[in-house]
């Protein structure tokens, strides 16, 4: 009876670990384009590698430009990639913020792939202090909130629509792909930077 109960207990376990691991995981790839064919995006990634993409037929194309913290102010929808903490607070190594009609994209904390550790936290900035050259915000999103201090060394950028003539051999890309069945990366956006920025998430 006890070993019958047991493994139950460990099917379910089981059960719930598969539910909550997700099944078909975003790609997210990092690098420079080779190429755009049509609807078909080459890039050569930041670790040599290269990788194609099936660009969704109205797919977006999002500029990414360097700007000043002082464009960071409560209200806005932000993005911050966090390593490590200070003082109870996560620290950036960059902030992203995104025009009002993309605010709810990927809200959130979860984990991030930038670097070991790091992490990502989607949501409105409530509140932002200052202490000294950094600036220290409250990001909430939907079931809780982070505090984020955003040392001067942090790299703020800002989304803002462009036009695909952009998409050139050489320019720096982020992009997010969905796997499919076959093996094969489809996108609906292209995150490419601009007048020498790096999408620096």
């Amino acid at each position: 009876m006890i070993r019958t109960i047991a493994t139950l207990m460990v099917a379910c376990v089981s059960t719930v670990a598969i539910a909550q691991a997700p099944a078909n995981p975003p790609v997210r790839i990092r690098g420079t384009i080779e190429k755009l064919d049509g609807q078909v995006l080459t890039i050569k990634g930041n670790d040599g590698q290269i990788k194609t993409v099936k660009l969704k037929d109205n797919f977006l194309v999002m500029g990414i430009e360097r700007t000043s913290i002082d464009d960071l102010t409560a209200g806005k929808f932000i993005g911050t990639t966090t390593v490590g903490e200070r003082n109870g607070a996560l620290v950036a190594l960059e902030v992203h913020i995104f025009p009002e009609n993309m605010r709810g994209t990927g809200e959130g904390h979860y984990d991030w792939d930038l670097r070991p550790t790091s992490k990502m936290t989607n949501g409105n900035v409530a509140t932002i202090t200052s202490i000294g050259k950094d600036r220290v915000l409250e990001v909430q999103y939907k079931g809780g909130a982070q505090k984020v201090v955003v040392p001067d060394s942090a790299v703020i950028v800002s989304y803002n629509p462009a036009d695909r003539t952009v998409l050139k051999p050489g320019a720096p890309v982020f992009v997010i792909s969905q796997p499919q069945p076959d093996g094969s990366l489809i996108a609906a956006r292209v995150n490419v930077g601009l007048n020498g920025q790096a999408p620096p998430m």
